[in-house]
């Protein structure tokens, strides 16, 4: 009886070590998985911070933008009326406003037709590439 015992003995300490160490492992991968949901929650919350951070700047720009563009609109008719005065002396009022109306107008068409011409540029570079993806 007594070798009966010591296998005995042997055996539960083995199951003593065992359930210790997969205690320990579940325990490890329990504290692994709250580590990874600590980390998230802070990505997220940074995330969170940084497109509030970017949502605030970029309304500030925009306000800018719209401000910077509203008086370059206001020194471009300051522009016109100036061009105008300045040369009804010399081509009548008339004739004053068809010349800067028709530099305006040629400049315009110059402008819309540059961007024309990059905006097919950048849809067929589009086409193309959807092309070859088919």
């Amino acid at each position: 009886m007594a070798g009966t015992e010591r296998e005995s003995e042997h055996f539960d300490s083995d199951d003593t070590e065992n359930g210790e160490h997969q205690r320990s492992l579940f325990d490890d991968v329990e504290a692994i998985i709250e580590d990874g949901r600590t980390y998230l929650d802070a990505e997220i919350q940074y995330q969170k911070t940084r497109a509030a951070f970017v949502a605030d700047r970029a309304k500030d720009a925009a306000i800018f933008a719209a401000i910077g563009g509203a008086l370059a609109l206001l020194a471009l008719v300051a522009l016109t009326v100036g061009l105008v005065i300045a040369l009804a002396p010399h081509l009548t009022a008339w004739g004053a406003v068809a010349l800067v109306t028709s530099v305006w107008a040629v400049l315009s068409a110059i402008f819309l037709r540059m961007a024309a011409r990059r905006w097919n540029r950048l849809v067929s570079a589009f086409v193309e590439h959807k092309g070859n993806r088919e």
